[in-house]
């Protein structure tokens, strides 16, 4: 089997068992899956191949960008533009529909941020980020001292592009992902292990920060990824792969790969098939309920 179920409700949210389907191989590190609705493909990030590459069902792999100055997480905003976190230059950057690229941070305090890596869009455009230390480490991005003394999370002013930093007591901040009315921001911790979650302010800032959740079992791999789906489940992944929370964060179980999980995004018409970047590959896995339409 390719799941280990925890609680009877992983068979409502994912099934039985999964098949695992390998649609790509042979890349160095995958990363930072998004899925267009519209024109129905998949963008991801190979960080040390320094590669972008766009899968479609019916035209298979592609170039979408390189060089990407070592591209890592990336996400639709609601006009339907690519904002990416690049590990090589420490910026966040927005790409228009003619390919033009806009930096949108890359400093904090007149410090170079660390290395954006993971990214969200609120609905009222607000575009917040994680900024761990990982794209100053040889192989996932360009050797380099640190400039800040602290590893936070920030979000992008919408409108003005002005930077607020609204955390900065994390180990290392990694995925994040809105609650489906947006009222609260779950922030993983890959040197801790575990998810915090905080509530969301009418003015996009963040308060009361707890943990949440950790994921924890057998195998390989550490919170990185994370996004939640319709029905509010949320998917986070680490040790062994994928690991399924249900709204008041038990765990239901975990959906098993053969390789390190890094990240993960739904796709395909329902929303139903769960691409997932993992190590050298990227697989599809069909699940029972949808992700969400992020723009």
């Amino acid at each position: 089997m390719n799941v280990e179920i925890r609680r009877d409700g992983f068979r409502d949210v994912v099934g039985d068992d999964v098949e695992i389907e390998q649609i790509g191989g042979g890349f160095a590190f995958t990363e930072g899956p998004i899925w267009h609705p519209r024109e129905r493909h998949l963008i991801f990030s190979d960080m040390p191949g320094d590669h972008m590459r766009r899968w479609r069902a019916d035209g298979g792999i592609e170039t979408f960008r390189r060089p990407s100055n070592k591209a890592n997480g990336n996400a639709y905003d609601r006009q339907g533009r690519i904002v990416t976190c690049e590990h090589a230059t420490s910026r966040v950057t927005r790409t228009g529909p003619d390919g033009a690229i806009e930096v949108l941070a890359s400093h904090w305090d007149g410090k170079a941020l660390n290395s954006p890596n993971d990214i969200v869009v609120k609905s009222d455009g607000g575009i917040y980020f994680t900024d761990p230390t990982y794209g100053r480490l040889e192989y996932y991005g360009v050797p380099r001292e640190v400039e800040l003394p602290f590893r936070g999370v920030y979000r992008i002013e919408p409108g003005d592009n002005r930077l607020t930093l609204l955390a900065d007591d994390f180990g290392q901040p990694n995925g994040l992902c809105f609650s489906r009315d947006e009222t609260r921001l779950f922030v993983n911790d890959t040197e801790h292990a575990h998810i915090r979650v905080f509530d969301v302010g009418a003015d996009g800032t963040l308060s009361n920060g707890r943990v949440w959740a950790a994921p924890a079992g057998a195998g390989d791999g550490a919170p990185d990824g994370m996004k939640i789906d319709s029905a509010e489940n949320l998917f986070c992944t680490g040790p062994g792969g994928i690991h399924v929370f249900d709204p008041d964060g038990g765990c239901l179980g975990v959906i098993r790969f053969p390789e390190v999980v890094a990240n993960f995004t739904w796709g395909d018409d329902d929303l139903c098939g769960l691409f997932v970047t993992a190590s050298t590959s990227l697989y599809r896995v069909r699940v029972k309920v949808p992700g969400l339409v992020l723009f």
